[in-house]
């Protein structure tokens, strides 16, 4: 729930094991506890889409879980993320945006040591869109009072052996008909792409063909569609930048159009989703679908620079249940 920092306090005080999402002016005045943190004052809250500064959204771990560790993971350390991960559990991961180990995750959590086999979900800290220039994103260490923005933050969960995490993406997008486009090489930003196997420029063929941007490329990644949204199209030095890299050899079209983008989205949310511990929706969504002051069926959660459900995401839903076995 989105709650005052008064009512924080008293969860962690509780000695409740919790992760929070805020502004840093209202993360730094948390008292030292079982918490991690990352900062972003957009949310999705039990009262529908809402801004703040000084609120805080809170999700729980489950009292009944055997065993919570709290662990740092820069550019040298973040591939050994799923190996340090309990045999049954999950781990939520927090990574400040644009920091060096946002991008080594984004190009090379695919391809870490037992990735895919425990569950991770997580997501890219933010700041208010109109600080993005002079402010850095952050992620918090409750338990030592530590603030870094250049460093990822995970909360390795071990559960009961009658539980087990399991984590979901909701998303919008599938593959349209249209052209096949793959890329040379992968990374944030391309100039050329082939086009149906025809060397084009992207930025060119953006252009050039009128493309709505707010339609991401979509890749079929055996039957589980994942996808890369444009950051911005340089008609200039016509260089295309992403919201998340794109791999080399990997089949991409854009997304089939919305007819109607807030009531599709909407309607792609179950009301029937229950014992949820952890959610986060993304920036695009928020911002596409003009979620301030509107529900996403039962789903809360903070609104992200990106998701994490194993590798990075964008303009998803992400979110992690916990069922018996």
């Amino acid at each position: 729930m989105l709650m005052s920092l008064e009512e924080v306090v008293q969860r962690i005080e509780q000695k409740e094991w919790l992760v929070l999402a805020g502004s840093e002016k209202v993360l730094e005045k948390l008292p030292r506890g079982h918490w991690i943190g990352g900062t972003i004052p957009y949310f999705i809250g039990q009262d529908g889409g809402e801004e703040s500064d000084s609120k805080i959204f809170v999700q729980s771990i489950p009292e009944n879980h055997e065993q919570a560790e709290v662990c740092f993971y820069d550019t040298e350390t973040i591939a050994s993320i799923a190996t340090d991960a309990p045999d049954n559990g999950f781990t939520l991961l927090l990574i400040p945006a644009t920091s060096q180990v946002h991008l080594d995750y984004a190009a090379n959590a695919p391809e870490y040591d037992d990735m895919f086999l425990k569950p991770i979900a997580g997501w890219i800290t933010g700041v208010h869109l109109d600080d993005l220039e002079t402010v850095s994103p952050k992620v918090f260490n409750g338990e030592t009072g530590k603030v870094k923005d250049d460093q990822a933050i995970a909360l390795h969960v071990k559960l009961p052996t009658h539980q087990m995490a399991n984590i979901e993406i909701i998303n919008l997008f599938e593959q349209g008909e249209g052209d096949i486009i793959t890329f040379p090489k992968k990374g944030f930003s391309a100039t050329d792409a082939l086009i149906n196997g025809q060397p084009t420029n992207l930025a060119d063929y953006i252009t050039q063909n009128n493309i709505d941007t707010k339609l991401p490329l979509v890749a079929d990644y055996s039957g589980a569609m994942i996808n890369v949204s444009f950051k911005n199209i340089d008609t200039v030095n016509k260089v295309t930048d992403f919201y998340a890299p794109i791999f080399e050899d990997i089949e991409y079209r854009l997304a089939a159009p919305i007819d109607d983008y807030q009531r599709e989205f909407q309607a792609s949310v179950s009301n029937d989703i229950e014992q949820i511990t952890f959610s986060c929706n993304c920036i695009l969504n928020y911002l596409y679908s003009d979620l301030k002051g509107k529900k996403t069926a039962n789903i809360t959660g903070p609104i992200t620079f990106g998701e994490i459900a194993y590798q990075l995401l964008n303009q998803t839903l992400v979110y992690l249940n916990i069922e018996e076995t």
